[in-house]
C-alpha cells in the first residue's frame, strides 16, 4: 500500500510545476509572440490576458491554465500539441478534417466582422505559410476597414463576388480569379453581392 504521504509528495505543486517545466512552456510562448513581432500589450489585447501575465508566463513564474493555453493557441493558430508534443518526432504531414476547424471574426473585438476565417492548416508546427477559409461579408465600399501585415498574400477566390481594395484603388473579382500582393500595404475587402463571398487565402512570413 502506497503512503498517503508519499502520494501527497509525488502529486504536490512542486512535482506538478517540474513536469510541466520539462516542457518549457515560456520559452515556446515567447518563441511564438516573437516570430510573430507582437510585444506583450499587443499579444494582450489579442487573448484578453494582461502584460504582466503573459510576463511571468514567458519567465516561467506562472504556470497557465489549459483554457489560458488554448486562448494563446488559438492567437498563434497552433494546436496545444504545439506545447507538449515533441516537435522532432512529428513528420511534416498534417490532415485537418472539415469538422475540426473553428471560425473566427477578423477581430475579437469587431462589432460588425466584415469577414472570417477558418485555417486550414491551425495544428501544424513551424509552417512556412498561413492558408485560411474566407468568407466575406456584404457591405458598401466606405464601410470597408482596411488592414495590414508582415509578409505576401495570395488570395483565390471560390464563389460569389470579392472586392478588394488595395493602394487606394478597389478591384473586383469573381470565382476562379486570384491576386497577389504585398501584405504590408493597406488593404481591405467586401462581397460585392447580396451574400457571402469565399475565398482560399495564404500568406506568407516576411522575409528575413
Amino acid at each position: 500500500m502506497i503512503k498517503q504521504d508519499v502520494v501527497e509528495q509525488e502529486t504536490g505543486p512542486q512535482t506538478v510545476r517540474r513536469i510541466l517545466g520539462s516542457y518549457d512552456l515560456g520559452r515556446k510562448l515567447r518563441q511564438l509572440r516573437l516570430r510573430k513581432k507582437l510585444g506583450l500589450v499587443d499579444l494582450g489585447k489579442h487573448t484578453g490576458l494582461s502584460a504582466s501575465m503573459l510576463s511571468q508566463l514567458e519567465n516561467g513564474k506562472l504556470v497557465p491554465t489549459l483554457p489560458t493555453l488554448a486562448r494563446i493557441a488559438m492567437v498563434f493558430d497552433v494546436g496545444l500539441d504545439h506545447f507538449f508534443s515533441d516537435r522532432k518526432k512529428n513528420a511534416l504531414f498534417n490532415v485537418v478534417r472539415a469538422g475540426e476547424r473553428m471560425r473566427f471574426p477578423e477581430r475579437a473585438d469587431a462589432p460588425d466582422p466584415a469577414w472570417f476565417f477558418e485555417c486550414l492548416a491551425f495544428s501544424t508546427q513551424e509552417k512556412s505559410l498561413q492558408a485560411y477559409l474566407a468568407t466575406f461579408e456584404p457591405r458598401p465600399p466606405h464601410k470597408v476597414v482596411e488592414h495590414v501585415h508582415d509578409g505576401a498574400e495570395f488570395l483565390y477566390v471560390l464563389e460569389g463576388e470579392l472586392a478588394i481594395r488595395y493602394a487606394e484603388e478597389e478591384t473586383a473579382l469573381k470565382a476562379g480569379d486570384s491576386v497577389y500582393f504585398d501584405g504590408s500595404q493597406p488593404h481591405g475587402y467586401r462581397s460585392m453581392g447580396e451574400g457571402e463571398a469565399k475565398a482560399i487565402v495564404i500568406t506568407t512570413p516576411p522575409r528575413l
